[in-house]
């Protein structure tokens, strides 16, 4: 197991000494998405990187709400559990909370954590529960047949918008950042290789991680991220986000514009401007003004971690508390609790 797997996020989730493969983490479950959709990209993607983890199948959790990336812990052979809509932070806080070592993860659609479940998502994300979050966006309803989602683009013409989408549409990225998430990052279906070494950041990781993964929906939405596909331009649009790196594709750089802000220019012109990425920065606003540069036009877009810092996970705060309560007031009684108060007779 790597160095950085053996982070604080997995501390107290017990290991195994038997040698895993990826067949160890697939079920006897028939796969069942529509041919050709991304999501059969993260699912062989995260069943080949499971067995980097070195952790008991018994002890890892992947909880889903309702749409089409919830169909996940069908076909991944440990503990999970379907929920309800825009529920599954909910449901993985109390899990996470409740059971330290337990490797948790929620696997989630744009439209099932941005619209129904955009409270649940943001408090889980503000608390710093120690779990990990992968937010499928497709930027469509696929499971409901091509509704337009909370990240579908203004103008989005689909089944429920006959005229074009009058919405603005939320960015997955900044929203976890001003939520003040911990760690946030953004990877793509199609780059196995990126979508591994974000995985592995994200579950060393102790707190919450987002990760966003544009996904693609060919048949309600297809070809919605292509420009980061085509070899001809991906390269160009692409800005590598790496810890201590310049910030840059291979014809443009991230700079700090004369208002403070970020603006992106050809990397000939750059020079020493070109701005270092800092994602263990405790300030977010660089983060965020960095998830706002693929607005509005999908003309240059950053890729990788946005923020990677540590603050205290709820879960452990929460241990803390109760260890403490109970110091001071003793164990307790569940009998005495229940009928420690009023109570009536009835008949």
């Amino acid at each position: 197991m790597s160095d950085t797997l053996n982070g604080k996020g997995l501390a107290l989730v017990p290991k195994t000494d038997a040698k895993q493969t990826l067949k160890d983490f697939k079920s006897d479950q028939e796969v069942r998405w529509c041919p050709g959709c991304g999501d059969y990209a993260i699912l062989a993607a995260v069943q080949s990187f499971l067995p980097e983890l070195g952790l008991r199948r018994e002890n890892i959790v992947f909880v889903s709400g309702i749409g089409c990336s919830s169909r996940f812990p069908y076909y991944l052979d440990t503990y999970g559990f379907h929920s309800i809509h825009g529920r599954a932070p909910a449901i993985a806080t109390g899990l996470a909370s409740s059971r330290p070592d337990l490797s948790v993860w929620v696997i989630t659609g744009d439209g099932d954590a941005l619209s129904i479940g955009g409270n649940h998502l943001i408090h889980a994300l503000r608390r710093n529960v120690n779990l990990n979050i992968l937010l499928f966006n497709n930027r469509i309803y696929g499971l409901t047949k091509g509704q337009y989602s909370p990240t579908s683009e203004i103008g989005k013409i689909t089944k429920s918008t006959p005229m074009g989408s009058l919405d603005k549409p939320f960015n997955p990225i900044s929203l976890a950042l001003g939520a003040e998430a911990s760690f946030v990052a953004r990877t793509i279906d199609s780059d196995r290789k990126h979508l591994q070494s974000v995985l592995r950041e994200a579950t060393a990781h102790r707190g919450t991680s987002l990760v966003e993964i544009y996904q693609n929906c060919n048949i309600f939405n297809d070809n919605a991220f292509e420009q980061l596909k085509d070899p001809e331009i991906r390269d160009d649009i692409t800005l590598r986000l790496e810890h201590g790196q310049p910030i840059a594709s291979a014809s443009k750089a991230v700079v700090r514009a004369a208002n403070g802000g970020l603006d992106v220019v050809p990397l000939a012109e750059a020079g020493d401007r070109v701005l270092v990425h800092d994602a263990h920065n405790p300030d977010p606003s660089v983060a965020f003004a960095l998830s706002r540069l693929d607005e509005p036009a999908f003309e240059h877009v950053p890729i990788g971690i946005f923020r990677q810092v540590e603050r205290p996970a709820y879960d452990t705060l929460m241990a803390e508390q109760l260890e403490e309560a109970v110091a001071q007031k003793g164990p307790g009684d569940l009998s005495d609790l229940l009928m420690g108060g009023d109570t009536w007779r009835i008949g």
